[in-house]
C-alpha cells in the first residue's frame, strides 16, 4: 500500500467547483447538501480552520496513502486535520481505480465527521463494515462526490495510452492561447515531455483563460486528437489555417477535452 505524505500543492475549497461537472465520476450528494462554500484556501488556511470546515465542500490533491475498503482511502498530511490520515468515501456512485505511482487524485466532496452508520444511511449503496472504521469514528472525513486522477501535463503527454478515456483533473500554467475554445498547458516539470493541448467542449459555459502564464486547474475526458472526430462532436472555431496546424502538430497525441476550467488555489511557484 502506498505510503505517501500530502504533496505541498495543498488544499482548495470548491466555490468554483460547484460548476464541475465530471461525467465519469460525479454524483450530487444525495443526502446533506453543503453548507456555504469557503471559497479557495489554502493548506495552511485549511489546518487554521478545520472545525469550519465541517458542513463545507472542499477540494484537494493528494497521494493516497492507504486503500481501507472498496469505496474507501486515507490521505495525509503532518498538518492537514492533525497529523492523521483522513478518510475518503468515495460517494460519487462510481468505481474508482487508485494510482499505483506517484500520481495525485483530485477529491471534491463534503468534509463530515465521520459516523459509519450516518454514512450507511445516507449513502445506503456504500455498505461500509463498521470494524473496518473503529479508528476513522467521530473524526473528520471527506464524504467524496468526485474522484480523479490528477497528473501533470507532461506525465500525460509522455504516457498518453493509461489515460486515454479517463477523466483528468489537471493543474498547469496557460502557455499558449491559440484559439477562443483552443489553449495548451505549460510542462516544466519532466525534462523532454511536451506541453498539453486543452479542447473547451462548450465555450458558453465555461470560463476560458485570456491570459497567458495564468496558473488553471481543468477537468476533462483525454483523448487522441483526430480533427473529423472531434469536428463532428464539437462545434469548433478553428479556421482552416489554425486547423492545418494543429492537425500537423497534434495529430493523433493526446488532447483534454475539458468541461470546466478554474482559478488554481496553487501558485505556479509552488508547482
Amino acid at each position: 500500500m502506498l505510503k505517501k505524505m500530502w504533496n505541498t500543492k495543498g488544499a482548495i475549497a470548491a466555490l468554483a467547483l460547484a460548476a464541475v461537472v465530471l461525467p465519469a465520476c460525479t454524483n450530487q450528494l444525495e443526502a446533506n447538501r453543503p453548507a456555504a462554500s469557503p471559497g479557495n484556501v489554502t493548506t495552511e488556511e485549511v489546518t487554521d480552520n478545520t472545525a469550519e470546515l465541517i458542513g463545507k465542500t472542499v477540494t484537494i490533491r493528494s497521494e493516497p496513502v492507504e486503500k481501507i475498503g472498496a469505496n474507501t482511502f486515507t490521505v495525509s498530511d503532518e498538518e492537514f486535520f492533525g497529523s492523521e490520515p483522513i478518510l475518503v468515501v468515495n460517494a460519487s456512485g462510481q468505481p474508482v481505480v487508485l494510482p499505483t505511482d506517484d500520481t495525485e487524485v483530485q477529491v471534491t466532496g463534503q468534509v463530515r465527521n465521520f459516523v459509519v452508520a450516518d454514512i450507511n444511511r445516507d449513502y445506503d449503496f456504500l455498505d461500509l463494515e463498521p470494524n473496518l472504521y473503529v479508528e476513522y469514528e467521530g473524526k473528520p472525513a471527506i464524504i467524496a462526490q468526485s474522484i480523479a486522477p490528477a497528473p501533470e501535463p507532461g506525465e500525460i503527454t509522455s504516457n498518453p495510452n493509461q489515460y486515454y478515456g479517463r477523466t483528468l483533473a489537471v493543474t498547469g500554467e496557460v502557455e499558449n492561447i491559440l484559439s477562443p475554445t483552443t489553449f495548451t498547458l505549460d510542462e516544466d516539470q519532466l525534462f523532454g515531455a511536451n506541453d498539453l493541448l486543452v479542447l473547451v467542449a462548450d465555450p458558453k459555459t465555461t470560463n476560458v483563460p485570456t491570459e497567458q502564464n495564468e496558473t488553471v486547474a481543468v477537468t476533462g475526458v483525454l483523448r487522441s486528437f483526430v480533427v473529423a472526430d472531434l469536428e463532428r462532436e464539437y462545434d469548433l472555431t478553428w479556421d482552416l489555417d489554425l486547423q492545418r496546424k494543429l492537425e500537423a502538430e497534434y495529430s493523433q497525441k493526446p488532447v483534454l477535452v475539458v468541461q470546466s476550467i478554474y482559478p488554481s488555489a496553487i501558485p505556479s511557484a509552488a508547482k
